[in-house]
């Protein structure tokens, strides 16, 4: 449902707000990292993050999977724009995920190796915050329901539904719903068990919107046929997300349903390649028309400014 890009330019946004942001590229495809930095220093990055020059975010973990020792310090990439940080990606993340069900399961083991293996990605992510001052974080995760992603939600404060205006996103919804609801009862059971003084991911978190989107536009109206998805997935994030995690919990998805729509992103197809080739916000490219390119900038302002309100 283009998570990335919609990621960068969500965050960009939340940046020309006068928000610190730092975005955490969680996806071993290392999608978020290649938009954002040059093909050359990527492959750098790869070659060196098994080293003691590593700068990925598998360079600061690995001592933790491998239990040789604590995580390691990396720093953000600082990038070109005002306020906006990275922590790259690696592929050798997929190692650290297939870890992570070990690690889980030996939470419910009291096993101390469990729990720091559970947080370290949530550590890592909080002392980089700490040093460098981050307002506000955002992580491009995955397209799977899987052990990486879990400990991403479970740290989060919020998180945001991309979907397109399909039927596969309508259906992924309550696997979404249902799967969440469970990590966060399951979490509730990890945490009693921790051992006193422990370093503890929050495990709530909390539904800030949807976003509709990659829709098409004729004459300046949403196409009959993708309205009556836009009414769909308004239903579906009522009944499949927002009713699980209220079971859970009463206060997690709190207020009107009707609210929770943040805006809506039409597909801005000329425009989106380019952004990816040049690596920069669909609004900074120099592909499209000036009024394309502010009607996409106008677009992504309007939803970190809804975003920063609710924070």
């Amino acid at each position: 449902v283009g998570k990335t890009t919609l990621t960068v330019n969500i965050a960009s946004a939340v940046a020309s707000l006068g928000k610190k942001v730092l975005l955490v590229d969680s996806d071993p495809q290392c999608n978020l990292t290649s938009y954002l930095v040059e093909e050359s220093v990527v492959d750098d990055l790869l070659d060196k993050s098994d080293g003691h020059a590593g700068r990925t975010v598998w360079s600061s973990v690995k001592p933790i999977v491998e239990a040789t020792g604590e995580l390691r310090e990396i720093e953000p990439f600082q990038l070109s724009k005002p306020n906006l940080f990275l922590l790259p990606g690696d592929i050798r993340l997929s190692e650290f995920e297939v870890l992570l069900n070990e690690f889980w399961a030996d939470c419910f083991q009291r096993r101390l190796k469990g729990f720091r293996g559970t947080m370290a990605l949530s550590a890592l992510v909080n002392r980089v915050c700490n040093t460098a001052g981050i307002d506000v974080v955002f992580f491009d995760s995955g397209p799977n329901i899987g052990a990486l992603n879990r400990v991403i939600l479970l740290d989060c404060d919020y998180f945001i539904v991309p979907a397109a205006c399909d039927v596969f996103s309508v259906r992924a919804l309550k696997t979404l719903g249902h799967t969440l609801a469970n990590w966060i009862q399951d979490w509730k059971t990890v945490s009693d068990l921790a051992p006193d003084g422990l370093y503890l991911m929050p495990g709530k978190p909390d539904l800030l919107g949807y976003i509709p989107q990659r829709f098409k536009v004729y004459r300046g109206a949403v196409t009959s046929a993708q309205s009556t998805y836009v009414s769909r997935i308004e239903r579906h994030i009522g009944s499949d997300v927002v009713g699980p995690l209220r079971a859970v919990d009463p206060k997690l998805a709190a207020g009107p349903i009707a609210q929770l729509r943040l805006g809506m992103i039409k597909d801005f197809g000329v425009l989106v390649t380019p952004s990816q080739e040049e690596g920069v916000p669909i609004a900074e490219t120099h592909a499209g028309s000036p009024t394309q390119r502010e009607e996409a900038r106008q677009a992504f302002l309007a939803i970190g400014k809804k975003i920063v309100s609710r924070l």
